[in-house]
């Protein structure tokens, strides 16, 4: 019988192997089982910091048999769109299922498109097609892999576990924070990769999905160009995944032409805040914060009529160069897996409205994209951010010089006033808020920390319309999936919509 104990405490200080002393004494004899299920920090009591766990524990060898899938007799030909985490996971389940996709990324192998993203954050020389917004893994490779989410999706566990069982670190599956560092996401990707062709899928890198032929509104094919050689070819399907990602502007607008019903969703616009970060540890931990990891936060502030909140924190990371069009200025954060760089930094967002750029289908896309032009004229039109202290920022003057904390960001920064890039309301938003999170986290209004901007793709701006199948309600064998198609944000819950739409396809070709 496997027996489970939970709030169990250990000091900072304390090695992990005291729990299976723990174990033992609960039993009063050997332990042959023993698994950490959850472990958490609490530093509620700076003066009494603890790591706390739960744990399961037998005299008997237990053993976890891993799950058997059902597979189709006569596979349908199944085209995935993407090969972030929603397609790689829709990808995975669909193999476990007996259905080989074939995986159509725009973007590089996560080797190759490393190497071609270090030489854009050097030379400012951009691939619009593989970049950290595009190629494999997504927009996710290259930020930190955080795998923490509000959602409560049946499917968030499965994910974790397939990250771990192609290399992620095991931690993963109990931690209550977990994340995977962009350095280790490169091998993981390779891992699946290697069980995707393996398994008969095959990948289509740097090759963009352009158009479609449909009959009597059902899907028959895809049509696809080689951005290396413009060579054009085209695809039988029965199924599509449009595993798309946030950024897929030019997909989004072809789509349009071609009758797919979409929506506008309202998004988030902001910047990217850098402090020191071991003065973000000292304030989360108090003196403990040495023998500790780099610490998070999660703040949000209401003290504008605009909720302010921080997204996807970075501890220990860098603030990097995101751009995905020539002339536009993105960033983002990323950190790795040990968390030990001398900054940590955080989107820090301000919800938007139809009201401040529209209501057309495209007005929200066109709003983000201007802004991005804004922040590459600001920055000298090199791909240098603009960038802010906040003490000059809330004193509406431009900054000069550097003072504690120094920027990050890959492709140089350049002194502007940021009120000047981004929306009025924007700037009121953040100017309330960022002295208001000060109250919960102290520090944060510090006037040497570095604003950068402009952090744009928060989330996509369109949502492509599915029924309860997860199918476009105006094309059959279409599956809109993940964030880039409006119905997750972030990497578990792009995932967990993957295998959502997986087990839907399975689930409609199992009897054929």
């Amino acid at each position: 019988m496997i027996l489970r104990l939970d709030n169990v405490k250990l000091n900072i200080a304390e090695n992990e192997d005291k729990l299976l002393s723990i174990a033992r004494k609960k039993l009063g004899k050997e332990v042959k089982f023993f698994k950490i299920l959850k472990k958490s920090l609490d530093a509620r009591n700076k003066g009494n910091v603890n790591w706390v766990y739960s744990i399961a524990f037998s005299s008997e060898n237990e053993t976890e048999k891993p799950a058997v899938f059902e597979k189709v007799k006569n596979p349908p030909k199944v085209v995935m769109i993407g090969s972030g985490p929603a397609g790689l996971m829709c990808a995975v389940r669909l193999i476990e299922h007996g259905i080989a996709p074939i995986i159509v990324e725009r973007g590089e192998c996560v080797e190759e498109r490393t190497k071609t993203c270090e030489s854009f954050f050097k030379s400012a020389s951009l691939n619009v097609n593989s970049n950290v917004q595009f190629g494999e893994g997504g927009a996710g490779t290259f930020s930190d892999g955080k795998l923490n989410t509000q959602t409560h999706d049946g499917f968030n566990k499965d994910v974790l576990e397939i990250f771990a069982r192609f290399g992620a670190p095991k931690e993963i599956l109990y931690l209550n924070k977990p994340h995977i560092g962009s350095d280790k996401l490169a091998e993981v990707l390779k891992n699946i990769r290697k069980f995707i062709t393996d398994n008969g899928g095959k990948y289509l890198f740097n090759t963009v999905f352009c158009g479609f032929k449909q009959q009597n509104g059902a899907i028959l094919s895809v049509n696809l160009k080689n951005c290396n050689t413009s060579e054009e070819s085209e695809l039988c399907a029965d199924c599509v995944v449009a595993a798309l990602g946030h950024s897929s502007r030019d997909t989004f607008e072809m789509l349009n032409k071609s009758g797919v019903k979409m929506e506008p969703r309202d998004f988030a616009i902001g910047v990217r805040i850098e402090h020191l970060a071991e003065e973000i540890s000292l304030a989360q931990y108090g003196k403990s914060y040495k023998l500790l990891p780099a610490a998070d936060y999660k703040l949000v502030s209401h003290a504008h009529e605009r909720t302010v909140f921080t997204f996807c924190m970075c501890p220990g990371g860098v603030v990097i160069p995101a751009a995905s069009e020539e002339g536009g200025v993105v960033v983002n954060g990323m950190s790795r897996y040990a968390r030990n760089e001398i900054n940590s930094n955080s989107a820090l967002m301000v919800q938007m409205k139809s009201c401040d750029f529209g209501e057309g289908l495209f007005d929200g896309m066109n709003f983000q994209r201007q802004i991005e032009r804004r922040a590459f004229e600001a920055g000298g039109r090199t791909y240098k951010a603009p960038v802010q202290l906040y003490g000059d920022f809330a004193a509406d003057k431009t900054s000069s010089r550097f003072k504690s904390v120094l920027p990050t960001y890959a492709c140089g920064t350049a002194f502007a006033p940021l009120a000047e890039v981004l929306p009025k309301i924007t700037v009121q938003a953040l100017n309330a808020a960022i002295p208001d999170m000060d109250k919960r986290l102290r520090g944060f209004a510090s006037p040497d920390a570095v604003l950068t901007g402009v952090e744009t793709r928060f989330s996509s701006p369109v949502r492509i319309l599915r029924d309860e199948n997860c199918e476009s309600v105006s094309l059959k064998g279409f599956y809109p999936c993940g964030e880039g198609s409006g119905y997750s944000g972030g990497i578990t819950s792009s995932a967990a919509d993957g295998l959502k739409v997986a087990e839907k396809i399975f689930e409609k070709y199992k009897n054929h």
